[in-house]
């Protein structure tokens, strides 16, 4: 018998000597709550906290009340093991987390480790090819939107110089390799491919190769925070660049930060799942409380229905019975239904363009 059973036997001992009601139901969320994209930890914990408390007005699951715990990764991979290692400690049975890649893939090991289920909105491949039977994507994946936005280019821009530039982390360089492959594949080369480093304040040195180059759309794979910054600099050495990024541009921070010319970026995202009938009730509820479920609002509301539609098909919230009941169902959430292939990923992604204009993102003409 491992710990774990010891543990689960224990306690159930100690409920059945005591007659004490049931205990709240741990689930987490983890992500960048503070940091350079805090705002994007702030989306998640606004829609599980919305998701969890429709919930549990619900009566719970099996029973049971929710209780969310919020792990703080700030996008580092060490910080994210080490939220990982404290979930387990206070005994979770659901992750929707991380979001950066780079926080998914190792905290990922230790919930596999601990029999958790976890769902994640993480796009890079190795998120899911490397075989973890917990983890499953509630998105699409790099090599999915990286051939829709790559494509676009190709399609739109075959006339201009194209630079592919990203970020080095395991998201951005991924969704950037992705763009150039897709590019090249329909015959358009990039003229340059770069990198930065996130975080920097100076990218003149990237702007001025831009520049040299005659390049007029720069293929992005990383973050919001560094094309608003980039945009600016560009702008203000009289180079007016189109930005096509991933779906971490759907952050209302870049039209904060980059001013107007944040109506120069293309994004590839989730078909809006605000435009979806059946998740109108939900959209006008977060909107009257001064939300705007924009990005990964829903998306983490989204996963809360989930766990409740599957702890509830399975009757159970062990872990073997609620991984083979999220192998074999379709779940009705906001975003749409979810159902998953072997991998754990998503059995019908999608990935659309759309454009910033006027601080409000819609589908590309």
């Amino acid at each position: 018998m491992n710990k774990k059973t010891l543990l689960a036997t224990a306690l159930l001992a100690l409920g059945g000597f005591s007659g004490a009601a049931l205990a709240d139901l741990p689930v987490a969320i983890a992500g960048p709550m503070t940091g350079q994209y805090a705002s994007a930890g702030d989306q998640i914990r606004k829609g599980a906290e919305m998701a969890i408390a429709d919930i549990n007005a619900r009566g719970g699951v099996l029973g049971q009340k929710l209780k969310l715990e919020i792990g703080d990764d700030a996008c580092d991979p060490k910080q994210a093991v080490s939220v990982a290692n404290t979930m387990v400690n206070k005994g979770i049975v659901f992750m929707h987390g991380h979001w950066c890649s780079s926080s998914t893939i190792p905290a990922s090991e230790v919930y596999v480790d601990a029999d958790i289920l976890v769902a994640t909105v993480s796009t890079n491949p190795q998120v899911t090819e490397r075989g973890l039977p917990n983890v499953f994507r509630i998105m699409g994946r790099d090599d999915q939107q990286g051939l829709v936005s790559g494509g676009y280019i190709a399609d739109h821009f075959k006339d201009k110089k194209v630079a592919v530039v990203d970020d080095k982390s395991a998201y951005g360089k991924g969704l950037a390799d992705e763009m150039a492959k897709a590019m090249t594949a329909k015959g358009l080369k990039p003229t340059l491919r770069e990198a930065v480093t996130a975080g920097e304040k100076d990218y003149s040195g990237l702007i001025g190769k831009l520049k040299q180059a005659g390049v007029e759309v720069m293929a992005y794979g990383g973050y919001h925070t560094e094309v608003a910054l980039i945009l600016r600099q560009a702008q203000a050495a009289g180079l007016k660049l189109t930005v096509m990024g991933g779906d971490t541009m759907t952050n209302a921070e870049l039209v904060t930060a980059a001013g107007p010319a944040a109506d120069n970026v293309l994004f590839t995202f989730s078909p809006d799942a605000r435009k979806n009938p059946d998740a109108a009730p939900v959209v006008e509820k977060f909107r009257a409380a001064k939300v705007e479920p924009e990005g990964y609002v829903l998306y983490a509301y989204a996963a809360m229905q989930l766990f409740e539609q599957v702890a509830t098909a399975a009757k159970s919230t062990r872990y073997a019975d609620l991984e083979k009941t999220m192998r074999a169902g379709t779940f009705k959430t906001v975003i749409g239904d979810l159902s998953f292939g072997p991998k754990g990923d998503l059995a019908v992604p999608g990935f659309v363009v759309y454009r910033w204009q006027g601080g409000q993102y819609d589908y590309a003409r």
